[in-house]
């Protein structure tokens, strides 16, 4: 019976013992943990400060302190004029005047080449209605009335028609050749500015390039400064005589060509005038 109670008291010490220790330790770990949370609180908030002041000290030291002032772009009116003041006016400005001078000459002969531009076979359509209505008189006051180098060689062969066919071939070779040099009239001064350009360009290097030298020796020091800055101005005059150059020399090309194609045209028109006459001669 003692036994039996003795047994029983110790059950029940251990059934209230056990639990008393669990709680005990539980209680310590919530503690141990709560220690812990608190502490990475502190740490978070630690970091937390130190990662939001990091980028504005990063900030602070990558942001420039002023920024500088962007140069604004040159314009080309104002590079033109600056390299053109650089290059000295004095051969700057005979290259400037050979190019005005050119492109003048140029124009006007454009222009002119362009009204004589001619419609040879309405203008034969004329003349066969005219020849066959009215005759050579009818056929003369169609090409009287129409402008252009081709109405003016019809002109000159129906005034020889009385002289005979052959005649009138010999009056539109001589006077084709007379159109011919009335269209080519002033080609020869574009031909001389685009020629005379470069050259004043080379000799305003050459001088250039004396006064470069002539610097150099008076200070006593090759300086690659002083050598730079005598070549730049001495080769800008280069540069604006083969521009001049070159642009003439389109316009010239270009007035080269559209004589060609007047003198084609003039060609074919009198032979074609020669055969209406030839034909008309015949119909009588």
């Amino acid at each position: 019976m003692k036994k039996l109670f003795s047994l029983l008291m110790i059950a029940g010490a251990m059934s209230f013992g056990i639990p008393s220790i669990t709680f005990a330790q539980d209680a310590e770990e919530s503690e141990t943990i709560a220690v812990d949370s608190t502490e990475a609180a502190e740490d978070g908030g630690v970091a937390e400060t130190i990662v939001e002041d990091s980028p504005a000290a990063e900030a602070e030291a990558v942001t420039p302190s002023a920024p500088e002032e962007e140069a604004k772009p040159i314009g080309f009116r104002q590079a033109v004029k600056e390299k053109f003041i650089e290059g000295g006016p004095e051969f700057m400005g005979i290259v400037l005047i050979c190019l005005i001078l050119g492109l003048a000459i140029a124009i006007e002969r454009i222009i002119t080449l362009n009204l004589a531009t001619t419609n040879t076979k309405k203008l034969l359509a004329k003349v066969e209605d005219a020849l066959q209505s009215g005759g050579i008189e009818a056929a003369k006051e169609v090409c009287k009335n129409t402008k252009g180098p081709v109405a003016s060689i019809f002109t000159q062969g129906l005034l020889r028609y009385s002289e005979g066919i052959d005649m009138v071939e010999k009056s539109i070779i001589a006077y084709g050749s007379v159109e011919m040099g009335r269209m080519e009239k002033g080609l020869v001064w574009i031909s001389l500015f685009i020629s005379l350009a470069p050259m004043l360009g080379f000799m305003g290097t050459v001088i250039g390039m004396i006064g470069a030298f002539d610097a150099i020796q008076a200070a006593g020091d090759i300086s690659p400064s002083l050598v730079a800055g005598g070549i730049k101005v001495a080769l800008l005059t280069t540069v604006g005589g083969l521009i001049v150059a070159i642009i003439l020399q389109l316009f010239y090309n270009y007035c080269v060509s559209k004589i060609d194609s007047l003198v084609n045209q003039m060609e074919d028109a009198s032979i074609s005038l020669v055969d209406l006459l030839v034909k008309h001669n015949l119909s009588k």
